[in-house]
């Protein structure tokens, strides 16, 4: 009565535990967890002995009939059976935490203590070098700011979409907007002539990559078109057009001749660049109310995941056919609309979402007005990543997998504006963020 402020199940464990005390108290248990206590926490020996086998002379001599002797009556010894061996007896191990003492050894050994203070200071220095990893990967954020040059309005509308090129001499970004515009901008040029817009689209950009193969290749790809931007020819090649609305790609091999395509109506479609004409290779019902991101395991090209709705799943694209796809792997719990999935960028062991059912304690509402939020990891980091914010003062944070919160990037004066979409260089500590009126911020 005394506890009926508690749920069911915390009663109902509370009575279980009681009644196991109870149990293990009848059976005296504290004698015994006190004796093997003293055993093992003797210095002369941490072993248990086997008693000796007594010696045939001290025993007394019985009196066996000759059946037991194995002899006739007659006399006649009889045929010897084959030994059975014995069973040997195992000291069995007390439950509970145990002292770390080796079962050959007697006393206080300079070698077991050796041994374990060998793995006690590789751990330490494992522990200390991970540590440092995070904390000198905390200092390159506490190190990035933000300033009046760096901020630029590159297209007229709001971001849609970003790329950054990989160089390590220049920082050069690339802003697709809702109308079709994509905006080119040099940031290290601090005048007007910095940055160009250019119309290749006709609608909404909403993905954006720089050629891992040839960076002077910059794919976009609208509702209608995926299109090359050939900085060698100055010219927008169109690779695939297609009736159905495209929604994202990303390349299925490193020298980007092939790209996973996502249609907003849930299809997907393989388009080879090394074809003739503009239609896909394949096209492909994967069972999807809409497919709004796809993107290409690091390792394991093969693999893609693609997030829409609330659905999110793997697939094998060597298995895809034109209907009746099953994933290779679904992730499930999402309960509300996915906005984006990837796969973490060095073993793709990880993969990161957005949903609007705002799990990580992190709102993602970003309502009509702004572009929805997409988790993006840090190229450099295995377990971090980096996603918009609607908190005040406006800002862009950085987590680790666990849910930590790593950093906020944010300058009251600079910054007063939800970056939407994100972007990190790939080797340079730049982090650079696009919002709604066509405004890149670059830390």
């Amino acid at each position: 009565d005394g506890y009926s402020q508690l749920s069911a199940y915390e009663r109902k464990r509370l009575k279980n535990i009681t009644e196991n005390a109870k149990f293990f108290a009848a059976l005296k248990l504290h004698e015994s967890a006190a004796r093997l206590h003293q055993i093992a926490t003797k210095r002369q020996s941490h072993v248990t002995k086997r008693a000796k086998p007594k010696k045939v002379e001290d025993e007394t001599v019985r009196r066996r009939s000759m059946r037991l002797q194995r002899v006739e009556p007659s006399g006649i010894p009889m045929p010897e059976m084959p030994a059975q061996p014995e069973a040997e007896e195992y000291p069995q191990v007390p439950a509970g935490p145990l002292p770390m003492v080796p079962e050959d050894q007697m006393g206080n050994s300079k070698l077991t203590e050796d041994l374990l203070t060998t793995w006690m200071r590789i751990s330490e220095v494992l522990l200390i070098a991970i540590r440092f990893f995070l904390l000198t990967y905390q200092d390159s954020l506490n190190s990035m700011v933000l300033s009046e040059d760096n901020i630029k309005k590159v297209v007229k509308y709001r971001v849609c979409s970003m790329a950054i090129h990989p160089s390590e001499s220049s920082i050069f970004v690339a802003a697709g907007d809702k109308s079709g515009q994509i905006g080119l901008w040099n940031v290290n040029c601090k005048s007007e002539e910095g940055a160009l817009v250019f119309i290749p689209h006709n609608n909404l950009v909403s993905c954006m990559h720089f050629s891992p193969f040839n960076p002077a290749h910059l794919l976009s790809l609208s509702s209608d078109t995926l299109r090359c931007g050939d900085v060698t020819r100055a010219v927008f090649d169109e690779i695939c057009r297609s009736e159905e609305s495209l929604s994202s790609f990303d390349f299925l091999e490193d020298n980007a001749s092939t790209a996973i395509v996502g249609h907003w109506d849930g299809d997907v479609a393989v388009v080879d660049r090394r074809t003739p004409g503009t239609s896909s290779e394949l096209s492909a019902d994967i069972g999807f109310k809409r497919t709004r991101t796809v993107h290409v395991h690091p390792v394991n090209k093969q693999y893609f995941i693609a997030a829409g709705s609330v659905d999110v799943c793997v697939y094998d694209v060597r298995y895809l056919k034109s209907n009746g796809n099953k994933p290779v792997s679904s992730l499930k719990g999402h309960t509300k609309s996915v906005a984006s999935a990837y796969f973490s960028p060095v073993t793709g062991n990880r993969v990161v979402t957005v949903c609007a059912d705002d799990n990580l304690r992190h709102n993602n509402n970003t309502g009509r007005w702004l572009t929805r939020f997409r988790a993006i990891w840090d190229p450099k980091q295995e377990d971090c990543f980096v996603v918009g914010s609607m908190a005040r003062p406006r800002q862009i944070e950085v987590f680790q997998d666990t849910g930590k919160l790593l950093h906020s990037f944010y300058n009251i004066d600079c910054l007063g504006s939800v970056c939407s979409i994100n972007v990190v260089h790939p080797s340079k500590n730049i982090l650079v963020g696009g919002n709604s009126s066509g405004r890149l911020h670059v830390f």
